[in-house]
């Protein structure tokens, strides 16, 4: 879909080392995300904060020199 490469979803247990170095924005902890009654959800998303952030803004990047061109 259009958020593909850009947020992802796991359904194995997760502790922060296991994002070091993942490029997505955020990544969706299958897991701890619940429903809370029939109109919300909690959905817990882990993220490598640098790393992540860096990769966006190479996507942006590149979409801007896309479009002068």
């Amino acid at each position: 879909g259009p958020l593909h490469g850009i947020v992802s979803y796991s359904e194995e247990p997760l502790v922060s080392i296991d994002l070091k170095g993942n490029s997505h924005s955020a990544i969706v902890d299958a897991p701890l995300t619940t429903a809370l009654d029939n109109r919300m959800i909690k959905v817990i998303a882990w993220y490598d904060n640098e790393w992540g952030y860096s990769c966006r803004i190479r996507d942006l990047v590149a979409y801007m020199a896309d479009r002068q061109r």
